[in-house]
C-alpha cells in the first residue's frame, strides 16, 4: 500500500489550532517536514486536513455480531464490515467498548473471549486501528483471570468499571420490569430465568468494593488506562481518582464532570447525544456541557457517525470554532488514552489524517491510517 503521499492545496489544522493553507507530508507512515521521491499527490483543494478521529468508546460493533437476537455473523465478516465502517466516517484509532458481564449471551464472558481471541488473529488485516476498552461490569467476578491475561495484550486495553447491575436491582425490587425483557432477550433467557439470575448476583454485592481495588490495583500496574462510569455525585468521583480511574465517561450530574475538569481530567460524554441535540435517556445533554466547559471528549457510542457530524453540528451552532471542535474527537480523546503519537498532524506524529469537505452538510473525502490512504467518503 502506498505510504507516501503528500496531501496538497488544503487547510489544514496545524498543531497550534490554527486551519491554514499547507501540504501535508507523509513517508514511512509519519507526517514529514518535505515530500517523498515516490509521493503519491492527493489533492485537497476546498477541503479540511485534519488529524485522524480517535474513538474512545464504540459498541456499534455489536450489531455486526449479532444482528438479531439469536442470529450470530462469523466474526471475520463482522469485524471487517466495522472496519470497513470505521475508515468511512474517518475513524482511524477505536476502542472498541467490549462489555464482561455476568449475563449469559452476547456480553457474556465466553463472548468476551471470542472476541478478544478473535480480534487478536486478526488485527494485522484491518486498516483502522482497533483497540479495546474492557466494560468489566463490577459483579462479573467470574471475569477477573480474564481480565488479568487481557492486559498483558498489547496494545494494552483500557479498562472501565460499570455498574450496571445495582441499577438493575433497584429496578426489579422496585417492580419495574420495563426493560427486563429487553435484556432477557440479549441474555438468551426467560424472565423469571433473568430475575433469577439477577437476584443470585445481587447477593454477592459485599465481594464487589475489594473486587474493584482488585482490578484496579492489577489495570494500574499494566499502565491500562482506567475510567469510571455513569458517576452520579462528585464523591464517587474522589473514590475512583483515589483507585487510578483518570476519565471519567458518562458522568450522571453536573456537578461531577466539573469536578473531573477541576481535576484536570478528561470528561467523556456521547456523540449521538449531541447529533440528537440532547440524551435519548433524559441523561445530560453533551452539547450543554460542552458549551460550560465540562465535556472534553466525544465518544462514538452507539453510532460511528455521530463524531464527524457532532463536530459538525458544533461548528454549525456558534457552539465551538471548528479547530475547537475537532480536539474533542481526535486531540484530546488521544491524550485522554496516552496515544502521544497521533491527534495532531505535527512532524512525527503518526500519519493519521481525515480529510473533509467542510461545507454543509460536512463530507468525508479521504482517510489516511499510519501514511495508508485507507478509505474514500461518498
Amino acid at each position: 500500500m502506498q505510504t507516501s503521499v503528500c496531501l496538497t492545496g488544503g487547510r489544514m489544522l496545524t498543531p497550534q489550532g490554527e486551519l491554514e493553507p499547507a501540504d501535508l507530508h507523509i513517508a514511512e507512515g509519519r507526517i514529514v517536514e518535505s515530500p517523498a521521491a515516490d509521493a503519491l499527490y492527493i489533492d485537497c483543494r476546498g477541503y479540511c486536513v485534519l488529524p485522524g478521529i480517535v474513538d474512545v468508546h464504540g459498541d456499534a460493533f455489536e450489531l455486526e455480531l449479532h444482528p438479531r437476537p439469536g442470529v450470530d455473523i462469523a466474526f471475520p465478516i463482522a469485524m471487517g464490515s466495522v472496519d470497513r465502517q470505521l475508515l468511512a466516517n474517518g475513524i482511524t484509532t477505536a476502542f472498541h467498548g467490549l462489555t464482561v458481564s455476568w449475563e449469559p449471551g452476547a456480553r457474556s464472558l465466553a463472548a468476551g473471549r471470542r472476541f478478544m481471541e478473535g480480534l487478536e488473529a486478526l488485527r494485522a488485516r484491518f486498516v483502522a486501528d482497533h483497540r479495546v476498552q474492557l466494560r468489566w461490569e463490577t459483579f462479573a467476578h467470574d471475569a477477573i483471570d480474564d481480565l488479568m491475561l487481557w492486559l498483558a495484550q498489547r496494545p494494552t486495553p483500557a479498562v472501565a468499571f460499570n455498574d450496571h447491575t445495582t441499577a438493575t436491582l433497584e429496578k426489579v425490587k422496585a417492580g419495574n420490569h420495563k426493560k427486563l425483557d429487553s435484556w432477557a432477550l440479549r441474555a438468551g433467557m426467560t424472565r423469571e430465568q433473568y430475575l433469577a439470575e439477577v437476584e443470585a448476583v445481587g447477593r454477592r454485592a459485599p465481594e464487589v468494593p475489594a473486587k474493584i481495588r482488585k482490578v484496579a490495583e492489577l489495570a494500574g500496574s499494566h499502565g491500562a488506562v482506567m475510567l469510571s462510569h455513569d458517576e452520579s455525585t462528585p464523591g464517587e468521583r474522589a473514590l475512583h481518582r483515589g483507585l487510578g480511574m483518570s476519565v471519567c465517561e458518562f458522568p450522571l450530574a453536573p456537578e461531577v464532570a466539573s469536578d473531573a475538569v477541576a481535576s484536570g481530567e478528561h470528561v467523556i460524554m456521547g456523540g449521538p447525544n449531541v447529533i440528537r441535540g440532547g440524551s435519548h435517556t433524559g441523561a445530560m445533554s453533551a452539547e450543554d456541557a460542552i458549551r460550560d466547559g465540562l465535556c472534553t471528549v466525544l465518544a462514538s457510542d452507539y453510532y460511528y457517525p455521530s463524531l464527524l457530524h457532532a463536530a459538525e453540528r458544533l461548528v454549525g451552532r456558534g457552539v465551538l470554532s471548528l479547530p475547537e471542535a475537532w480536539s474533542l474527537v481526535s486531540g484530546n480523546p488521544a491524550e485522554a488514552m496516552g496515544l502521544h503519537d497521533r491527534g495532531t498532524l505535527e512532524i512525527g506524529a503518526r500519519a493519521d489524517v481525515t480529510v473533509v469537505d467542510c461545507a454543509e452538510p460536512w463530507r468525508l473525502i479521504h482517510t489516511v491510517v499510519g501514511g495508508t490512504v485507507a478509505g474514500f467518503g461518498a
